[in-house]
């Protein structure tokens, strides 16, 4: 199934870091294409992408990270052929050198999405973000009963039959979890591999507060 895995990057205003990202991507083997969604950026992310061999799709503003979300399952389910689709940041915060074993861990009869499990302690990672994701994690297991236990992790391949049956509603940062929510109560199953944890101070694009309050407001809605 390796072979017929799409990459798809959401982007916003990251001209600096994609040349490295999408050609460090080129030399991995298996990758059918890469989709970058370029949520309304105010720099030349799109000209970038393009430039690199990605396939674009631009918002004309910015949208939020669960509709570039959208947008870019909508894409790739397009390809007949595509049978799985990475997400990965554009931030360079999740490692290419990782999708190697993401690919390696897409197999037919195992988990239907596969996250990235982040070292927390020893990473660089600040402790309020440490903190956060332990309680968010917690908080999805018990609503799921499954172990989740790094849910905030965008770093995950997702199998075409999950997609198919789960499309994000919600537009900012919660659609990730709203996806491991609505998987999980479908019967699918979720998987986990570790993977580098990246982290040297880059800012965030994640308003914590509106995040939260849009987590909570995920976390308890029925599906």
């Amino acid at each position: 199934m390796a072979e017929h895995c799409t990459v798809l990057i959401p982007a916003l205003n990251a001209e600096a870091t994609l040349p490295t990202l999408l050609q460090r991507l080129k030399h991995i083997p298996g990758i059918r294409r890469t989709i970058v969604v370029d949520d309304g950026s105010a720099d030349n992310t799109a000209v970038v992408a393009a430039d690199h061999g990605a396939h674009v799709i631009r918002h004309g503003t910015n949208k939020g990270k669960g509709a570039a979300l959208r947008t870019g399952f909508a894409a790739a389910l397009s390809d007949q052929y595509t049978l799985a689709v990475l997400t990965m940041d554009a931030d360079l915060q999740h490692d290419p050198a990782d999708v190697r074993t993401f690919l390696e861990a897409c197999r037919p009869d195992g988990a239907q999405i596969i996250v990235g499990r982040r070292k927390k302690l020893g990473s660089g990672m600040p402790l309020a973000r440490i903190l956060s994701n332990a309680i968010t994690s917690f908080l999805v297991s018990a609503r799921t009963g499954y172990d989740m236990p790094d849910s905030q992790c965008g770093y995950r391949l997702i199998h075409r039959e999950v997609l198919e049956r789960v499309v994000p509603e919600s537009d900012g940062f919660e659609a990730e979890t709203e996806m491991l929510i609505r998987a999980a109560k479908l019967g699918f199953r979720v998987g986990w591999i570790p993977v580098q944890t990246v982290y040297a101070g880059e800012p965030s694009s994640m308003t914590y507060w509106k995040t939260t309050k849009l987590f909570v407001r995920t976390l308890l809605r029925e599906y």
